[in-house]
């Protein structure tokens, strides 16, 4: 019997996060994992009066499909280099949607550094033409036993997590938020304190944005772009591994001086870490200071896109600033690593703590 909340979910994905107009071209990226909901994707375009353009694979979050598999093979500096039909379909589509439902979450991590880097790389152009919100777009998830795996879950238990996450009042949940923007953007200067914690930024002059379903979904948090020069200090991703598929990296640790990493260390996996903060000259800059809003979220799966929404955390993004943000910062790297700050830690502006 078919789950009407996967008809909801593609519902929302297609009229509320990217709003597909008529005679758009949509570029659909997913997996043969999560074809109920692809399936619901396309309806969905169709009832616009739109056009879906698929790209399918196994593996469940590649950019460009099967590009971990062909990667094994293929040169390195050709992995790099966008095709001229991936430019068109790229540089072209009216808006994208991703659909990630690995079968593997770990799928990619035997590739060589050099053919990981070669693959952000070629991603890095398309999501430079999201971050600049130049098409509307949604990356999104469909439950898999993978996923569900990851999260220490049965599948049941996170399909039910997910639709929870996602099928939300976004109206009611964007009013909420809304009050979070008006009084940080009143704000100089951010302190964020916790355990083996305290960092530094300004957000002078930058305002923020409400995600409430319409970049990831699930939605549920207020994002800045600090100064790209300002942040000092110290900060302990302790609580939480840090996510960033296919890597997996326990104990992150980094100190800021004048904006940019100088010192970071991990207790597991640390070579992942160094090479995405050694990927160019933008990925040691701090591009994102986000709070988690999401009601539904209450605990960690090993999924960033969930887990940076979860109540009472923050997180904060290496690399890549967003423009429509304020965000200068360039680079291929945008990495999302999330802080607990429920049971130790507080948040300050301009020397008032705002939350404890």
């Amino acid at each position: 019997m078919a789950d009407s909340r996967v008809s909801d979910y593609a519902t929302l994905l297609v009229e509320r996060c990217v709003d597909v107009q008529p005679g758009w071209e949509v570029l659909v990226i997913g997996s043969t994992q999560a074809r109920p909901l692809v399936e619901e994707v396309v309806r969905a375009i169709g009832r616009r009066k739109a056009v879906p353009v698929l790209q399918l694979s196994f593996s469940g979050m590649d950019f460009w499909p099967f590009e971990t598999v062909w990667a094994e093979t293929a040169p390195a500096e050709l992995v790099a280099e966008r095709s001229p039909l991936r430019v068109k379909l790229e540089d072209e589509c009216d808006a994208w949607i991703r659909i990630g439902a690995p079968e593997n979450t770990r799928e990619g991590s035997d590739l060589s550094s050099e053919h990981q880097e070669a693959i952000a790389n070629a991603a890095s152009p398309l999501i430079a033409r999201r971050l600049a919100a130049e098409i509307p777009w949604v990356t999104c998830r469909y439950p898999t036993p993978a996923l569900a795996q990851e999260a220490g879950m049965s599948l049941k238990e996170f399909e039910d997590f997910l639709f929870g996450a996602v099928l939300l009042d976004w109206d009611a949940e964007g009013e909420k938020m809304q009050r979070i923007k008006e009084r940080f953007d009143q704000a100089k200067e951010v302190r964020i304190v916790g355990h083996e914690t305290d960092l530094r930024f300004s957000i002078d002059g930058r305002e923020g944005w409400v995600d409430d379903g319409h970049f990831n979904m699930p939605g549920g948090e207020v994002f800045y772009c600090p100064v790209e020069d300002s942040t000092e200090g110290l900060v302990t991703f302790s609580e939480f591994p840090a996510a960033h598929e296919p890597d997996i990296v326990e104990g992150v640790q980094m100190r800021y001086e004048n904006g940019r990493v100088a010192e970071a260390s991990a207790s597991s996996n640390e070579d992942a870490l160094l090479r995405a903060l050694d990927r160019d000259e933008g990925a040691r800059v701090l591009g994102e200071f986000g709070i988690g809003c999401n009601p539904g979220i209450q605990r960690h799966m090993r999924n960033t896109l969930f887990d940076e929404k979860m109540y009472g955390t923050i997180h904060l993004a290496v690399g890549a600033g967003i423009p429509v943000a304020g965000g200068t910062n360039q680079s291929a790297t945008h990495w999302d690593m999330v802080k607990d700050l429920r049971s130790e830690g507080r948040i300050e502006l301009d020397g008032e703590v705002v939350q404890e």
